[in-house]
């Protein structure tokens, strides 16, 4: 009697009586609630990405946003007005399954094409405001984002409104040709009559911004900020490699070296941007007064 009451108790996991180890319960998580980080591969809980602006916790990490989640985040409560809603693609050069592509990538972001342009207010400064939608064909510029840029930094003129952008493209959309390679110019002289007009143009750019997008009106605002680690190219790393058959240094043309070599201005994490966009528009304001 006396030798059970100091006898070891035992564990799950030392042998039972028949010898046999007894495995912990698994618990379970619905797939629905947890994220996988794609860089840490870690399981982040859904809420808590969200809450983090879906910056993993872990390693940092920025997560790609749609144009709706982003324009949430910078924009002050019920303050964008969308312009230009309506425009959609169309198949200019009649591409082999490009309006299927169209529809799809409609259902898939839920948005008309492959940017959502408006006004709104941003630390109660007001804006023209674009934002490119990856979800819509890798946020490829055809010529209707084109058109909607364009169209954005003519109305901001017009207004005498700043415009704010954040990128986010794999560059010209393919299935459009020349057309959308016509864009990079349409887009840029777009900028520069809005710049000669003494307008200022803040650009975000996020993970990935390349090709023509790059070439064009994402490296020519009056300040460039990046997101942390986003890739900002016009060719990615991997298509140089299997061009010149050598590898790339490690970080080539993530943010951190474009900042390094003066391609940017500043590195913004995702939770300062509001901040730092706000701060950016009343120095600018404040300027143009003083002017």
């Amino acid at each position: 009697m006396i030798q059970g009451l100091f006898k070891k108790p035992k564990n799950d996991l030392e042998p039972s009586v028949s010898g046999k180890i007894v495995k912990p319960t698994e618990v379970n998580i619905p797939h629905e609630l947890c994220t996988v980080c794609p860089s840490c591969k870690k399981s982040v809980f859904s809420s808590d990405l969200q809450e983090n602006h879906y910056v993993c916790p872990n390693c940092g990490k920025h997560l790609r946003l749609n144009a709706r989640q982003r324009i949430h985040m910078i924009a002050d409560p019920e303050s964008f007005q969308e312009l230009w809603g309506d425009l959609r693609g169309t198949d200019p050069l009649g591409f082999p399954e490009y309006e299927e592509k169209l529809r799809a990538a409609e259902l898939a972001s839920r948005e008309n094409e492959s940017v959502v342009t408006g006004t709104a207010r941003i630390g109660k400064q007001p804006a023209a405001v674009f934002v490119m939608e990856s979800a819509f064909m890798m946020g490829s510029m055809g010529t209707v984002t084109g058109e909607k840029i364009a169209r954005l930094f003519e109305y901001a003129a017009e207004k005498r409104l700043p415009v704010v952008g954040f990128t986010a493209s794999g560059g010209a959309r393919m299935q459009e040709g020349m057309l959308s390679l016509m864009q990079m110019a349409k887009t840029s002289g777009a900028v520069k009559r809005f710049s000669d007009a003494g307008g200022f143009y803040l650009a975000v750019l996020t993970d990935p911004t390349t090709g023509g997008v790059t070439a064009s009106f994402a490296m020519e605002a009056d300040v460039i900020a990046a997101e942390p680690d986003a890739l900002i190219c016009f060719a990615g790393p991997r298509v140089i490699e299997q061009t010149i058959r050598q590898k790339l240094p490690p970080g080539l043309g993530r943010a951190e070296s474009l900042l390094k070599n003066g391609f940017i201005d500043k590195i913004v994490p995702r939770r300062e941007q509001r901040k730092f966009i706000a701060r950016m528009l009343r120095a600018h304001g404040k300027e143009r007064k003083e002017g």
